[in-house]
């Protein structure tokens, strides 16, 4: 219990001085730096994420459009 006290004291403490850091002028343009480097980050990180998701679904249309075609060989061979 005494290390929740802390951890919640901690998360207030955070905010706090976040708050009085952002009112300062060169405080608020450091959060705007370090705002512009995750949204840069997470921007990567989605676009790498949909570029793999794309591959991943062109390798299972080719192995689905395989296996079609390879059912309907096997439907005229018999």
């Amino acid at each position: 219990m005494k290390n929740l006290r802390w951890f919640v004291l901690g998360i207030i403490g955070g905010f706090v001085a976040a708050h009085l850091i952002n009112k300062d002028p060169r405080g608020h343009e450091l959060f705007e730096q370090v705002d512009a480097r995750i949204t840069e980050f997470t921007d990567r990180m989605s676009d790498a994420y949909r570029d793999q998701q794309n591959t991943l679904h062109a390798i299972v249309e080719d192995a689905t459009a395989s296996v079609v075609s390879a059912a309907e060989s096997a439907q005229q061979t018999n």
